[in-house]
């Protein structure tokens, strides 16, 4: 239990990786009793690109194959 407590103090001591990628765009909210502050990680738009890339391709193929005969064009 202290090897644990004494490992979790020394990561809280060590300073920031240099070569850590910079976060993604931080936007801020002062009030006067609330603080808010919204950090996007920069790899969330190519998750969102991986996952969503698929089913909008399959999509517009589906869209060109009915729309081809309706055009009439080959």
């Amino acid at each position: 239990m202290n090897q644990r407590k004494d490992t979790y103090r020394a990561a809280l001591r060590r300073e920031p990786d240099a070569a850590a990628p910079r976060p993604g765009p931080v936007t801020r909210l002062d009030l006067r009793y609330v603080r808010v502050t919204i950090e996007l990680d920069p790899a969330v738009s190519r998750e969102v690109t991986r996952w969503a890339g698929p089913p909008v391709s399959a999509l517009l193929r589906a869209g060109a194959a009915v729309l081809r005969p309706l055009t009439g064009t080959p």
